[in-house]
């Protein structure tokens, strides 16, 4: 291993911060890169799965995300390769949308920033050095694998509950994906702390079993920016579902039968057939 100049990162994180700050003050020029699966979906415009990582909502979000990805990113680049950097940044990015992209494949939903290819390189790192610690708010060190740990279960809780107006899904997508390519790239990495790698692959592939066996799990909101704009009120026992429900529960008929469905998805298609 040799270490040199991480390039790379710091043109990745010039070239981001410079497109963020341009789409700051051209809206047109936001709206045809950030992430909508409409777009992607109806429209097939492919580029969406990759260029809103080149936006940002705002400075403060633009910094963390350049920060943490200069911080952790130069080691993999330094120590290991140019490549190795970039395709684990690129793979947390598509892997991180796609995960957004299933997910919310029946909502309205827009989304910007970075946070799937930077989580993809801060669990990469986390199986790359095992034994590094964290600096949570750059005062508190806390072991990598702790931080993984904890960051996967606070991501599939807030997601779950919508504690947050962060995009938590494009977070796990990317982390998982972050770590699977570190472990392909540097099989020693997995031989070297194997109790490590098993145990975030298994919680990450809880989450994904979870996820799949729920597609109804997130709640149906409208999004913008990844951030909340509007919550619909509680439905009364006698509205109609709207028909992203019931495109939603049509979808999980058709891939596990009738029986997979729960009670109260049951009671939604019933109440849609009611017309």
């Amino acid at each position: 291993m040799s270490e040199h100049l991480p390039i790379a990162t710091l043109l990745t994180v010039v070239v981001t911060v410079a497109v963020s700050l341009y789409a700051f003050k051209d809206d047109s020029f936001r709206e045809k890169l950030i992430f909508e699966p409409r777009a992607i979906l109806a429209f097939k415009e492919y580029h969406r799965l990759i260029s809103p990582a080149l936006l940002h909502l705002d400075a403060n979000h633009l910094i963390g995300n350049m920060l943490t990805l200069f911080l952790f990113g130069r080691w993999i680049e330094m120590f290991f390769s140019v490549g190795m950097f970039m395709g684990i940044y690129l793979g947390g990015i598509v892997g991180g949308n796609l995960l957004a992209l299933w997910l919310h494949r029946h909502h309205e939903y827009r989304a910007l920033g970075a946070s799937g290819g930077v989580c993809g390189i801060l669990f990469a790192w986390i199986l790359l050095f095992p034994g590094g610690t964290i600096n949570l708010f750059f005062a508190i060190p806390i072991p990598g694998w702790i931080y993984a740990i904890c960051y996967l279960t606070y991501s599939f809780f807030a997601m779950k509950h919508g504690w947050t107006n962060v995009g938590h899904d494009a977070h796990i997508g990317g982390a998982m994906i972050g770590l699977l390519l570190a472990a392909l790239l540097v099989p020693h990495a997995v031989m070297a702390s194997p109790w490590l790698f098993a145990g975030l692959l298994t919680l990450g592939g809880m989450i994904f079993f979870y996820l799949w066996k729920n597609p109804l799990m997130l709640p149906l909101k409208n999004f913008t920016f990844g951030i909340q704009i509007e919550t619909p009120p509680k439905r009364s026992p006698n509205a109609r579902p709207s028909a992203s429900e019931v495109d939603a529960i049509l979808e999980k008929v058709s891939r596990k039968g009738l029986s997979s469905l729960t009670p109260k998805e049951r009671s939604i298609l019933e109440s849609a057939a009611k017309k």
